[in-house]
């Protein structure tokens, strides 16, 4: 008995190519995903199949045809996501490339994702203001005259709230208009300032933003924070400090703090590892509460990110309800990326389960943790070696003689008393307080020293510093395992291949085909397993797909 669902329209009638039937047939027939698919049944067999082009006829019409039950439109990769996400953002496509710290989301990398029709944030964090600046005059050179979107990152900086300031500072200078606020725990004045400055009604009174605030986060109760207006006390306290106007400070109470946020789930760098299937409903749950509860004009846009690595696994952000997609682990890989060359190839080599926690740096002392490469490094097992002795002792001088030989040997290479004055060294340049509260507590003093190792294996990592090749700390998620997988036997296996844009369209376009065969699927047609695996292909062929 045929199922009323199934109930034919009319008929399908081909112009050459009959429709497709075979399992084979119906992976290689999805796949033209930029022509409407014809969900057609075979007269004599009953089953189900896909056809192109041809021609439908309305009603029983006597001619040669076949059952004709549903028409699928077109499907573009640009089409995935919401499409204000690209309309407010200036963008072709639902995708930014993540903000990688230390520089590695370079100028270059940006710049390439801004000309693809891609919306890419520089790694700022870590950084000072005058290495910044010069990243912004490269990105701004080559953007702005095109109309090409971009931003930069701002990370929260607990330990150091004034270099926090001095870059939401160089930001408004600049007339950065994107930022992409990470690691928040809480809602800070400098983020805030950030979001609300440059607020102002349009003619028909509507509430418009300068400064677009992208708020990453990865647990509901910050987003809650973000997704609410920024409270009073602190926009008051803004505007008595001259850095709002009464007005700006007005509008900021009407709106949320970030009208974009991205739902960060298992992630390199930091990441609470929360699954995005778990994680994503629940922040959209908070966001549904905040916009009936505020009543905002506008909905709150919620992006994905953590775990990308694969076109079926960027399908199913958008089939949570992503607006977006970032991607980080992966992009760190890319030629345009600032790692050094034998950390990308290391990165290449990784597995799905290469990865482990170690503690970071800049929240060394809170227990925080970031994801990293396990695989070829031995970093994030000393990390938490230093973790586990700032814990048990007081002092560097109450370290036991055997730990303390293992450290001078192996982490420093240097005694403990000169690894501190190199770290004082630098504090005296940067902070000249910290030096004083580490004089005065010899636990600060651990801390201090213990982060100044951490904080260098990063750098070891962008410099390429091969006798440190055992203490790189590469930030990384099991999307980097997966992201290889995928990309075994292709072109895209190998390191120097691996462009940000062309990892950007594959995803995409690998996307799309998935969203396809899932869709037919839902109709009854029998499409094979292999239909939802894309294999990548050259940039030239995905360039002449996205044309």
């Amino acid at each position: 008995m045929t199922h009323p669902s199934f109930a034919p329209l009319g008929l399908w009638c081909a112009d050459q190519q009959p429709p497709a039937f075979a399992p084979d047939s119906i992976t290689a027939t999805l796949q033209q995903i930029r022509q409407p698919l014809h969900v057609v049944r075979d007269p004599h067999s009953g089953g189900i199949g896909i056809a192109l082009d041809g021609a439908v006829q309305p009603g029983h019409a006597d001619v040669a045809g076949w059952p004709h039950l549903a028409t699928l439109p077109a499907l573009f990769p640009e089409w995935l996501g919401d499409r204000a996400f690209q309309e407010v953002h200036g963008v072709r496509f639902p995708y930014v490339g993540g903000a990688m710290a230390n520089g590695i989301a370079t100028a270059r990398m940006v710049i390439e994702l801004g000309r693809a029709g891609m919306l890419g944030f520089f790694g700022a964090a870590g950084l000072d203001p005058d290495r910044i600046e010069p990243a912004l005059d490269e990105i701004e050179a080559a953007l702005d005259p095109i109309g090409a979107a971009w931003g930069s990152n701002l990370i929260h900086s607990p330990n150091e709230p004034d270099l926090e300031a001095s870059v939401v500072e160089l930001y408004l200078r600049r007339g950065v208009r994107r930022v992409s606020a990470s690691a928040y725990m809480k809602l800070t004045p400098f983020v805030v300032r950030y979001a609300a400055t440059g607020l102002f009604r349009d003619e028909a009174g509507r509430i418009q933003r300068r400064n677009m605030l992208f708020a990453k986060i990865s647990r509901p109760e910050v987003a809650r924070h973000f997704l609410s207006p920024a409270p009073a006390e602190m926009l008051q306290q803004l505007v008595a400090q001259g850095h709002l106007t009464a007005e700006e400070a007005e509008l900021a109470g009407q709106v949320p703090v970030a009208e974009d946020i991205i739902v960060e789930s298992d992630s390199g760098g930091h990441t609470d590892n929360r699954p995005l299937g778990s994680l994503f409903p629940s922040i959209a749950a908070v966001r549904d509460q905040c916009q009936a509860t505020f009543g905002f004009e506008r909905r709150v846009r919620l992006g994905a990110a953590g775990g990308l690595g694969t076109p079926t696994a960027v399908a199913a952000a958008f089939a949570l309800g992503a607006a977006f997609v970032l991607t980080g682990s992966i992009n760190q890989g890319a030629i345009e990326s600032g790692l050094a060359e034998d950390g990308k190839k290391m990165l290449a080599q990784a597995g799905l389960a290469d990865v482990m926690m170690a503690p970071a740096a800049d929240m060394f002392e809170l227990g925080v943790e970031v994801q990293v490469l396990r695989r070829g490094t031995m970093f994030g097992v000393r990390a938490k070696k230093l973790y586990q002795l700032y814990n048990a002792h007081p002092s560097l001088a109450a370290i036991p003689a055997a730990d303390r030989a293992v450290l001078e040997k192996q982490y420093f290479r240097a005694t403990l008393e000169e690894a501190w004055e190199s770290t004082r060294r630098f504090w005296q340049e940067r902070d000249p307080r910290e030096v004083q509260r580490a004089e005065a507590n010899p636990k600060h003093q651990m801390a201090l020293t213990f982060r100044a190792y951490l904080g260098l294996s990063s750098r070891w990592a962008i410099a390429g510093d091969a006798s440190r090749l055992m203490d790189y700390q590469i930030w990384c998620g099991p999307a980097m395992g997966a992201f290889n997988d995928w990309a075994r036997g292709s072109f895209l296996e190998a390191p120097e291949n691996r462009t940000v844009v062309q990892i950007a369209l594959n995803l995409l376009e690998g996307a799309a085909i998935a969203t396809r065969a899932h869709q037919l699927r839902t109709y009854g047609v029998p499409v094979a397993d292999t239909a939802f695996h894309f294999t990548p292909r050259p940039l030239q062929a995905a360039t002449a797909a996205f044309a």
